[in-house]
């Protein structure tokens, strides 16, 4: 199967050396603004201190007879890629088998190298492309590696730096998405064409089999391999960031759109079914499919199954297959449930799993050819723990637990909601001492995201129990509407023109805590990071009243021109278009940047981004910081390299 990772979000791991400055930046923030606490005079030391833990499981994906992990020390800030086996593992060993220093390598060839992905060719998995980019921005080279040889293939793929979409087609053909030249890119800067290269060909010999138009906005292709031996090649061409059309490639190379509505995601195939997760209503075979609805679609027959209806209250998170499962990872109430769907006699059937139905669930990987999951699970007061099992009646197998960070007891976590301006109830999750006195003084951090369907979920609080709760702080995460914690319409709500719905329901949680009294307007910080940085900047500008700090992490700032930088417009269709004269009132209604004034008192704010970062353009951040700066505000700002 194939995964989209939403290409907004902020995912690259700081080094070392960053990740002590950014803290240094957060630390001067907070004791600059929660009025010099005691309590808080010790944090960095701590924070450092957790820097150099050890402590947190080593998840891997099982490739064959070995299990692979990325892994990141003060030895080896860039990483090296490693493995052990099972068995190993198990017995809590720690003599893993090195096969990729990507120190070393960067130190090599003379290339500030960041390992981005690697992609085993799953059925002779010890072959694999490396995906190495510059600083840890999106643009990235491949290259193809032999782990058990601990070098590259001499004479294998190799494809230039761009932000190319690459992918196995068999062990002697790649199925390349390139974007190393202008012209093969869309207006938001990704692919737009299709090629298959052959083994020992150079670019010239490749085959292009597909492309859509620069407007558009990208495309990509893969292989779906069955256990039986068969396979499905597949295109998804993105008109816009939502609305996309699916294709099937046959063995002469032809194209076939599959019926599907626009906004839908093909995420499985398995015994002849592809498993969709519906994003409209999907009028189909005489009936009507539910927005937010995952079916079985069989190519075959073009008939179509309903697996999970979540309602209002849920959605589909996560989709994995295993050799005869389809595994879906639901959200209901903003907790997991994990469920699983075997075929009896032609039909799907859902049968229970013994895992928990609460907290967070998170698919950690599925080996090939077999009926064995590894998922982990944690709460925001549960550590995590690594978990293995098989499919469908095994008892779950706890193969690492992450020790406890801090003494939960003292602490509850509990989900509270506030009210809207339009009325609509509002979730959000409150991690608080069991005694706290709600005399209105607890230092509160309020986190939000509130976009690209993605939700807010309980994790773990490994860092900010001991440096946050401990010290009397108060942590909360608010489930707004845009992201995914209720499906398609919980999204919808606050996609596009709708976009400031996200910011009053913020506000509305922040309200509610005071008028809890949870905190007050001179103890609560709020904190967000791209989207979310859109989100905590809005919220300062519309009621800076209302917030003592804002840490505000590669944000999205001046919306009248974010289509212009990097890939902005790949975004319209969750933002609306500044171009567009219909939206173009409503983006300039909340742009922070556009919204400064001198006259008002904001709250002392934290900006960070980064020089490299080819995805959420740094100019966001700077504009904003040397604005406030010119109306007399005194901003604080943080960039990396």
């Amino acid at each position: 199967m194939t995964t989209h990772a939403d290409p907004y979000l902020w995912l690259e791991p700081l080094d070392s050396d960053e990740a002590v400055r950014w803290v240094e930046a957060q630390n001067t923030l907070t004791r600059a603004v929660l009025d010099a606490d005691p309590r808080f005079e010790s944090i960095r030391d701590e924070v450092l201190q957790n820097l150099r833990d050890t402590r947190q499981i080593p998840f891997f994906s099982q490739h064959g007879d070995w299990l692979y992990n990325f892994h990141q020390s003060a030895e080896h800030p860039r990483g090296v890629y490693r493995r052990t086996s099972l068995a190993a593992y198990r017995a809590g060993a720690s003599d893993w088998q090195v096969v990729l220093d990507v120190d070393r390598l960067a130190e090599a060839e003379g290339r500030d190298w960041y390992l981005d992905s690697v992609a085993h060719y799953t059925l002779a998995p010890e072959r694999c492309l490396l995906t190495l980019s510059l600083g840890g921005s999106d643009a990235a080279e491949t290259r193809e590696y032999d782990l058990a040889a601990g070098d590259f293939v001499a004479g294998g793929f190799r494809l230039p730096i761009g932000k190319n979409h690459v992918a196995w087609r068999d062990q002697d053909s790649l199925f390349v998405c390139p974007a190393w030249e202008a012209r093969q890119r869309s207006r938001a800067g990704y692919p737009r064409e299709v090629w298959l290269l052959p083994r020992g060909a150079d670019w010239a010999q490749a085959e292009r089999l597909f492309a859509v138009p620069r407007d558009a906005m990208m495309v990509s292709a893969w292989r779906f391999l069955a256990c039986d031996g068969g396979a499905l090649d597949m295109i998804e061409a993105a008109d816009s960031f939502y609305r996309k059309t699916y294709y099937v490639l046959d063995e002469d190379r032809r194209t076939t759109a599959l019926p599907l509505p626009k906004e839908a995601e093909v995420l499985a195939w398995l015994h002849g079914d592809l498993v969709v997760k519906l994003a409209q209503d999907w009028a189909h075979g005489g009936r009507l499919w539910p927005a937010g609805a995952l079916v079985a679609y069989t190519l075959a027959s073009g008939e179509a199954a309903l697996l999970v209806n979540p309602g209002s209250q849920a959605s589909v998170e996560s989709v994995e297959c295993s050799r005869d499962f389809i595994l879906v990872n639901l959200l209901e109430n903003v907790q997991s449930r994990l469920l699983a769907f075997g075929k009896e006699r032609g039909s799907w059937c859902e049968y229970p799993l013994p895992v928990p139905a609460q907290g967070v669930i998170e698919f950690v990987d599925q080996p090939w050819n077999t009926d064995c999951l590894y998922y982990s699970y944690s709460d925001f007061l549960t550590p995590t723990g690594l978990y293995r099992i098989e499919l469908p009646s095994g008892t779950p197998e706890c193969l690492r637990a992450q020790p406890a960070a801090f003494d939960a007891s003292r602490f509850v976590a509990e989900q509270w909601r506030a009210c809207a301006p339009d009325g609509m109830a509002i979730p959000y999750f409150i991690v608080r001492s069991r005694d706290l006195p709600f005399n209105g003084h607890a230092p509160t951090l309020l986190y939000g995201y509130g976009g690209f369907e993605v939700p807010m979920l309980p994790y773990y609080m490994d860092n900010f129990g001991p440096q946050w709760l401990e010290k009397g702080g108060v942590y909360v995460v608010a489930n707004i509407r845009g992201g995914g914690e209720f499906g398609p319409a919980w999204h919808q709500a606050a996609q596009g023109v709708h976009r400031a719905v996200s910011f009053d329901d913020f506000i509305a949680v922040a309200e509610d805590l005071i008028a809890r009294g949870v905190t007050d307007p001179r103890h609560l910080a709020i904190e967000g990071g791209s989207n979310g940085g859109l989100l905590v900047g809005a919220a300062m500008v519309r009621r800076p009243e209302l917030f003592q700090a804002v840490v505000c992490e590669v944000p999205l700032l001046d919306m009248l021109r974010y289509t212009g930088l990097l890939a902005g417009a790949s975004w319209i269709d969750e933002y609306g278009d500044p171009d567009n004269a219909e939206d173009r009132p409503y983006l300039a209604a909340y742009s922070p940047y556009h919204q400064l004034r001198s006259e008002v008192a904001y709250p002392q704010a934290l900006f960070t981004t980064s020089r490299r970062d080819d995805r959420v353009h740094p100019a966001h951040a700077r504009k904003m910081v040397a604005r406030l700066n010119e109306l007399g505000h005194q901003p604080l700002f943080f960039e990396t390299d």
